[in-house]
């Protein structure tokens, strides 16, 4: 019996298609892989599977039963994020879910801690983050169920850490329970019995199955999109340089903090330097609690931090960290927004001949001030509902359909170079290709949309609400405004940024960070992915392990040179 099936799955959000007649299923005793670009349908597809959301079309089954509150304890999932007792230690924290959850398996959960490297007496406040994605997932996949559904189960894992993993899902398989395994990396998708690739695009252009079959299947399948990089094969470029340093060097001194030893630090300007390491090596605690606040306190003249003994960067002003932080507080900032697209249109819009007929000025336009926001809503698209003694629930506005705008708005166009016709709320319903497409002629408009499609952001609708963005989506987004100018006096710092990332993603942020180099910027990226460490022109590597036994640079270098580094547990897997 399949412990997970759907025949000819249909879901859509207003008038955008997520699933488009999906059919599959999962066996016991199976791992089935599932993935596909950022907005391909993978998320809709797995909370229909764990009851959370309702399909708009066809059938569901989880273990031969329809979704319902019997089937959801056959299931574990792995969803975004709980939030963890940051007081406790991880063994005080599974005697916790032992009291909590009667299906919880302690010593499986004893076992995963074991070969995920994470330390039982240690406070999760003193975990790095990667150790407490471990923790994370270690809950999850320690409860007794037929279905595990482990949505980016590889965030925050060194390649040395993933075969812990792997193990862990091989030795559920063999009870007989199933697997389905979200995520974008190659070396745990070739675990997978069955790979199922969604596609080809994101948004309207995805949610349907491009590609399914074993690994070493679709390595050959010219339909599958990931197949090349199922192979052995290099595909990314490797560049190598002679002279690193001959654009300056930026150099710090620190003293012992947390688990990391007193540490010299010297990385080259105008370069792509990598930092690699497991989890808890002190990547985290070099770069974004020394590096960054110590640079930042040297260029504004202030106290250095008390453990950064010295630190210095001739040339360099100003410190940028491009970090996973949600874009906004309210649903009233916007993909358009912040992009500055919207000013834009608003301006475009208020010079039409509909809309001086009627005194409409570029403020008019606004959906949080103007005189054309939805009078129901109040421009935000929702309205929320008051349940006595639950949490106000929150639905589309059903009179203007998350538009945010009167229907007035609908009755005032405007005719692009191209000869379309369009309103304001059309265009903001349309994700930054098609609004691309609609809005050719329109200099600036067309420029800021062109940056947002070459950040890999093609598929995000104008009216999206930033908050409501993926940590790699938000960096993406703040990173729009940087492009294209001269940043020689600038350091970009990045924290996993690709997380989430399909590989043709990865190459497009690799296309990213060497733009901001050609542009003369200094780029620190803290890595596990190994397209980007390969990639980079340099390559500091903390460790060799976690906790007490890391917390020092066992390598640093050019990508051969760790390759050939004895101590170095990320050179093995370059």
């Amino acid at each position: 019996m399949a412990n997970f099936e759907c025949r000819e799955l249909r879901k859509s959000y207003g008038s955008a298609q997520a699933l488009d007649g999906v059919s599959l299923q999962v066996g016991s005793g199976r791992i089935l892989g599932l993935l596909g670009p950022n907005g391909s349908g993978k998320t809709t597809l797995i909370k229909i599977a764990c009851g959370l959301l309702q399909p708009g079309g066809g059938q569901v089954e989880i273990c031969g039963r329809a979704p319902g509150v019997e089937t959801k304890k056959l299931v574990s999932y792995l969803p975004d994020r709980m939030s963890l007792p940051m007081w406790m230690n991880a063994q005080q924290l599974l005697n916790f879910y032992v009291d909590f959850y009667a299906d919880f398996d302690t010593q499986r959960a004893l076992d995963m801690l074991g070969r995920l490297g994470v330390p039982a007496d240690r406070r999760i406040r003193q975990m790095s983050k990667g150790t407490q994605e471990k923790v994370q997932l270690i809950l999850v996949m320690s409860r007794r169920a037929q279905l595990y559904v482990l949505d980016e189960p590889s965030i925050g894992l060194h390649p040395s850490n993933l075969s812990g993993l792997i193990n862990v899902m091989h030795d559920l398989v063999k009870d007989g329970n199933s697997v389905v395994l979200v995520d974008h990396d190659t070396q745990v998708l070739r675990t997978a019995d069955w790979i199922v690739e969604m596609g080809p695009g994101a948004g309207s252009r995805g949610g349907q199955l491009i590609a399914q079959g074993t690994p070493a299947s679709l390595a050959e399948d010219p339909h599958s999109l990931i197949g090349p990089f199922l192979c052995d094969r290099k595909i990314l470029p490797v560049r190598e340089e002679e002279d690193l340093f001959a654009q300056g060097t930026i150099r710090m001194r620190t003293g012992a903090i947390h688990t990391v030893r007193p540490l010299e630090v010297t990385i080259p300007k105008g370069r792509l330097t990598a930092v690699s390491g497991v989890s808890g090596s002190g990547k985290t605690t070099m770069v974004l609690e020394s590096l960054v606040p110590g640079l930042e306190a040297a260029i504004h003249g202030r106290v250095l931090p008390p453990h950064v003994r010295s630190i210095d960067a001739p040339g360099i002003a100003q410190v940028k960290l491009i970090d996973a932080a949600p874009i906004g507080v309210n649903v009233r900032s916007t993909v358009a927004t912040y992009a500055g697209v919207h000013d834009e249109l608003r301006k475009l819009f208020a010079k039409s001949s509909e809309a001086k007929a009627r005194g409409l000025k570029a403020k008019d336009f606004s959906y949080n001030t103007g005189s054309l926001r939805c009078p129901h809503c109040d421009g935000t698209g929702i309205i929320s509902l008051d349940v006595q003694f639950l949490p106000d629930v929150k639905i589309t506005c059903p009179s203007c359909h998350g538009s945010r705008y009167a229907r007035e708005a609908d009755e005032i166009h405007m005719v692009t170079p191209t000869g379309r016709t369009l309103s304001l709320p059309q265009l903001m319903a349309m994700d930054v290709q098609d609004a691309l497409e609609a809005c050719q002629g329109l200099k600036t408009i067309c420029q800021r949309l062109q940056v947002l499609k070459d950040l890999g952001l093609g598929y995000l609708t104008l009216a999206e609400e930033t908050p409501g963005l993926s940590g790699g989506e938000a960096q993406r987004l703040k990173l729009a405004s940087e492009m294209g100018r001269t940043q020689s006096d600038a350091l970009f710092v990045f924290d996993e940024p690709t997380i989430g990332l399909h590989p043709l993603d990865v190459r497009t942020l690799l296309d990213v960070f060497r733009t901001l180099v050609d542009n003369g910027a200094s780029v620190v990226v803290i890595e596990h992915d190994l397209d980007v460490l390969r990639n980079a022109d340099h390559i500091i590597d903390m460790g060799p392990k976690g906790g007490a036994e890391g917390g020092r640079i066992v390598a640093c270098g050019t990508p051969a040179q760790i390759r050939s580094a004895a101590d170095s547990e990320t050179g093995r897997y370059l």
